[in-house]
């Protein structure tokens, strides 16, 4: 029997403090996922659900985006898989009586955690303009009420359309058709918060802004570089790759701030050595200093340059381009300037090197801790370039490895969910749509706040995601979302960008992955793309929360039905009847998804094109894989402060927050903690278990501050502090964002630590 939600916010002003632990997953993690299964689920609920995550027939889990092998478990989730699962699934239920009980001033101070524990949102909902109360509505009135906002629009970039990366395929490029239709590219995403540094770096320098392996790659690596990355929490499937590249003689290095628990021992809970010793995963920890990165690599690709018979120079030479201007700037790299920068020891350099040369087959991975800093595009390029130097892109066992963070955030960007798309894309939707696509490149996650703030947009409508807490510069934000006239969610739960809406706010509940989707011509599926290009249908077993949700396709054509008008020559109920026709234009208009229909019917899907991986052609300007000469740069560190990186604790899935405790950091029962080491701690007489506020410093000398946070010694890097998010999020100021790729900075925050009011 699934239990209540919580009826009050629990207390987190006392967070508790244990040893931080050295190996992940194991019997806790088993207990950990049924405890929190059955809460949500029931007994029956969670085996009939959890046993069919991540399956050929199966529904994709609406977490992370890492890729099923071929031959799978019966359990092929793991343990944050099975909490997003849960919390999708559960028997919880926010009716239109909970709406009457509590007035959106009373969710607004409501915490993330007490929100999305209420349960399944089940009725549309409407927040008239003055108005304290949602009150139910209609999904006639709820289509109507985006027109009467939208219609009067003096130009369609005065609205924004969001996307959250769980959005399936289908519901995407519908989603992108209809903003297109109604003449903007006003389409932003959670890749500009993320990886959209990825996608720049990579498209510039390979010509596909994706990774360029498979899991096979990782089975045949020889060495496996983890940069910026924490798999135990925020990947967890990936140790199991880890584990079978290491049983197959692969060897890690890990690069990172902070340790983390997955990273040192994995314990397998699928193989009895799993449940007792498990494996060592790193054979090298660089314990680097934020945003050190681009240092680091600058200094190893010098020293590959120098040694004799290190650089794969037929490879070099028939594929590549930028060469010569690459290693003038290379051979510049200083040691004391890289060791400065990086914190790290000149022999651990040299240990990381002898490893290099000692390899055929490299695979680089990362995640947000290089993506979210001002100079993400170059530290990413000159990981390109370390690869390129002996031939590791283009191979069996090497290459690029971002690792997405959101079960279809890539699929969402295949399917043209961006805001400045490509001609190419936008010529086949004219030839298969019969019309002139908008071709001004749109808002992204930065600029469009930027435009509600300043009254340039009116609308916002989110596809998805907790808009308000992803985002940087909380306060900013928040008051941005106010100046909308509409703001709309479709949403699964209930999240604080419910409560902080437009002068008109809507709500529209839609179906989760786990549950069947009928429509007219039967049962659907729907299809994603996980983080290494493999494409994969999704079918949901369970019953749906309400009689009231649609799917997000259908929702999508019944607001394109409406706001387009009947002379709009779209077969927009075609498209809601049957989803495979959908499937039938995507394959008309991108590259890659040719004869969908069939080849998605194969168990387990497809792998789409990557040029360089498949035939080592390089689809970028210049017709090679190019190497750069950027400057290499580091955070600037004044006297007295710390340089905060903000991450997820080990009970949340982005900005969902499932409990309260961080057992792999030895943090429980609160979130409000700073991870500081303990010598900066002793310089600036910080005791652990003292309470500081954060206050960020930035050129703009606005004083952003998040109160109350209890000081916990801990390993991190010297000069380098660590908190959640997203409630250091109003740390980060919105201008403060990466070169090209205009993604938050949230990774490298230069803050001061005041002792709190409250200690």
């Amino acid at each position: 029997m699934a239990t209540k939600p919580p009826q009050g916010d629990p207390v987190q002003d006392a967070p508790k403090v244990a040893e931080r632990k050295r190996a992940a997953a194991g019997l806790p993690a088993i207990g950990h996922t049924l405890r929190m299964a059955h809460q949500q689920m029931g007994v029956k609920r969670t085996a009939l659900t959890l046993l069919s995550v991540n399956q050929k027939d199966g529904f994709d889990c609406p977490g992370c985006a890492w890729p099923e092998p071929e031959h799978r478990h019966k359990a092929e989730f793991c343990e944050n898989g099975a909490k997003a699962v849960a919390e999708e699934a559960t028997l919880r239920r926010v009716t239109p009586e909970f709406f009457a009980a509590h007035p959106v001033s009373d969710l607004a101070r409501r915490s993330g955690y007490w929100l999305g524990q209420q349960g399944r949102l089940t009725h549309p909902m409407y927040l008239p303009e003055g108005a304290d109360h949602y009150e139910p509505v209609s999904w006639e009135r709820a289509f109507d009420i985006v027109a009467e906002e939208l219609t009067p629009l003096s130009s369609p970039d005065e609205a924004v359309f969001y996307t959250s990366g769980r959005t399936s395929n289908e519901a995407a490029f519908l989603y992108q058709l209809f903003a297109r239709k109604l003449g903007t590219n006003n389409l932003p995403d959670c890749s500009n918060m993320c990886h959209e540094s990825s996608g720049s770096a990579l498209s510039e320098t390979i010509g596909v802004g994706k990774g360029s392996v498979l899991l096979d790659d990782l089975y045949q690596a020889d060495l496996i570089v983890v940069a910026g990355q924490n798999p135990g929490t925020n990947h967890p499937r990936m140790l199991s790759a880890l584990e079978k590249a290491k049983t197959n003689g692969a060897r890690v290095v890990s690069v990172n701030p902070l340790p983390e628990a997955g990273l040192e021992r994995f314990k397998n809970p699928q193989t009895p050595r799993g449940l007792t010793a498990g494996t060592t995963l790193t054979d090298l920890f660089l314990q680097i200093r934020i945003g050190g990165d681009q240092a680091l690599f600058r200094l190893l690709n010098k020293l590959i340059l120098d040694t004799p018979g290190a650089v794969d120079e037929e490879f070099v030479h028939e594929h590549t381009h930028g060469f010569e201007q690459f290693t003038e700037a290379a051979r510049a790299a200083d040691w004391d300037e890289t060791l400065a920068a990086t914190g790290l020891a000149r022999e651990d350099v040299e240990r990381f090197l002898r490893m290099v040369l000692d390899s055929e087959r490299i695979v680089v991975c990362w995640a947000m801790g290089l993506t979210q800093h001002k100079h993400s595009v170059p530290m990413i390029r000159e990981i390109v370039n370390f690869l390129l130097l002996r031939g590791n892109i283009g191979r069996p066992g090497a290459g690029v490895c971002p690792v997405r963070g959101h079960s279809n955030v890539q699929g969402d960007r295949t399917m043209g969910i961006f805001e400045r798309p490509a001609p190419a894309f936008l010529d086949a939707l004219e030839r298969e749509f019969g019309f002139a696509p908008p071709r001004e490149h749109g808002y992204d996650v930065v600029r469009a706040i930027r435009a509600l703030r300043d009254g340039e947009a009116k609308v916002f409508f989110a596809m998805g995601g907790n808009f308000v807490s992803a985002s940087p510069d909380t306060e900013v934000t928040e008051a941005a979302m106010r100046r909308a006239r509409l703001t709309v969610h479709v949403s699964t739960k209930l999240n604080r960008s419910h409560a902080v809406t437009g002068a008109r706010a809507l709500i529209l509940p839609t179906l989760g992955r786990t549950e069947r989707d009928l429509q007219a011509s039967g049962e659907q599926f729907v299809t994603v793309e996980d983080s290494m290009g493999m494409v994969h249908a999704s079918r949901g077993r369970l019953e749906p929360a309400g009689p009231h949700l649609l799917s997000e396709p259908a929702i999508v054509c019944r607001l394109a039905r409406r706001v387009l008008g009947a002379e709009d020559d779209v077969p927009w109920e075609e498209f809601e009847k049957d989803y495979a026709t959908v499937r039938d234009r995507i394959a008309r208009v991108v590259p890659g998804f040719e004869d969908f229909n069939a080849r998605v019917a194969h168990p387990g899907g497809f792998a789409l094109p990557h040029a360089p991986r498949d035939e080592r052609r390089f689809p970028t300007a210049t017709g090679k894989a190019n190497f750069t000469a950027a400057p290499v740069e580091c955070p600037h560190l004044p006297e007295g402060r710390l340089l905060l990186q903000t991450l997820r604790s080990h009970d949340q899935y982005n900005t969902t927050i499932y409990g309260l405790d961080d057992r792999y950091r030895g943090i429980r029962n609160g979130r409000r903690v700073v991870l500081v080491n303990p010598d900066d701690a002793q310089a600036l007489k910080l005791a652990d278990g003292s309470y500081v506020d954060l206050v960020s410093e930035w050129k703009d000398g606005v004083e952003r501050r998040a109160p109350g946070f209890r000081v916990v010694h801990y390993p991190t890097a010297r000069g380098c502090a660590a908190a959640y998010y997203p409630e250091t999020n109003v740390l980060v100021p919105l201008d403060a964002t990466a070169d090209v790729s205009n993604t938050p900075a949230s990774k490298s925050v230069v803050v001061r630590l005041e002792q709190s009011a409250t200690d």
